[in-house]
């Protein structure tokens, strides 16, 4: 682990691809957080459309 420390701090080009990997890991956490997010969204919208269709199934039903 010390010598990875040291090739960062000496090696400009190592030290580039771990800033850009560092980068990429963050990125892709924050689009994996974002899609769950989304997905939850997604599932609750679709749960709330399917009670209201009943519910306005049972209206129509009753008052026909």
């Amino acid at each position: 682990m010390e010598s990875i420390k040291i090739m960062y701090l000496i090696d400009d080009r190592f030290k580039m691809i771990c800033d850009q990997y560092c980068v990429s890991k963050m990125k892709a956490e924050r689009n994996k957080q974002k899609s769950e997010k989304y997905l939850c969204q997604q599932l609750e919208n679709e749960n709330l459309s399917q009670e209201l269709e009943e519910e306005i199934l049972f209206y129509i039903i009753k008052n026909i």
